[in-house]
């Protein structure tokens, strides 16, 4: 397992200023070259904080296509969902179209949302970019360590999460890993143990996430050595 190439920045901010203007480039790429940019956003703090400078950006938000990395089984309009927090600090904020802005329907249950989401990640793969964030057990979208899923699988059915809800609906690492572009936003002290084992060699859920193209965007209270 290769570590991917990574970027340290002072802060949080300034991972949050420079994926948005690694997204905006690579959706400007995606247009000219495919007509359309199918991105994976992911939930968490940092990438809200990108949503909010995107949203201040200049493009072609008609050609965007929006997908969501994971969901938690909650009410549609539950503060705590992924589509909410992408809704508030992006797209209720830029002219992507609604029927390209593809949500996880997790109100309906895991099986049945993960069942359904499988069918749309399917007729978008490959995507052009994928964000993802990092927990503190080296979890990312809802893949957590000690979970086992089926590896064919596009999206899983997720129960037992160790944080609440403990039903959830997740992008399988094949899924993640299928994409043009893997961007990983990584900040906070809390994140030094876990990237500290995934450089020695632990096999971390977002280890599994074997893009060719990957890139870790990290704050310097992040970093392992700092």
């Amino acid at each position: 397992m290769t570590f991917p190439d990574y970027k340290i920045f002072s802060d949080g901010d300034a991972v949050a200023k420079d994926a948005c203007q690694r997204i905006v480039a690579a959706a400007e790429r995606a247009i000219t070259k495919r007509g359309r940019f199918k991105i994976v956003l992911a939930g968490g703090t940092t990438p809200e904080a990108t949503y909010r400078e995107l949203a201040q950006q200049e493009s072609d938000w008609s050609k965007w296509h929006i997908y969501i990395g994971d969901e938690r089984c909650l009410p549609v309009d539950d503060t705590e969902r992924n589509s909410v927090m992408a809704a508030r600090s992006l797209t209720d904020h830029v002219s992507i179209p609604e029927n390209q802005i593809y949500l996880i329907h997790a109100e309906k249950g895991a099986e049945l949302a993960a069942m359904a989401y499988a069918k749309v990640v399917e007729s978008a793969l490959p995507f052009d970019m994928v964000l993802l964030g990092m927990g503190e057990d080296g979890h990312t979208a809802s893949l957590f360590p000690e979970h086992e899923h089926n590896a064919a699988e596009l999206t899983h059915a997720v129960h037992n999460a160790p944080k609440p809800p403990s039903d959830r609906i997740s992008l399988s690492a094949s899924a993640l890993a299928n994409t043009c572009e893997l961007l990983m936003l990584i900040t906070g002290a809390g994140k030094k143990e876990p990237l500290a084992h995934w450089r020695a060699g632990k096999m971390l859920p977002i280890a599994t996430i074997n893009a060719k193209n990957s890139l870790i965007l990290m704050d310097e209270a992040a970093w392992p050595e700092s």
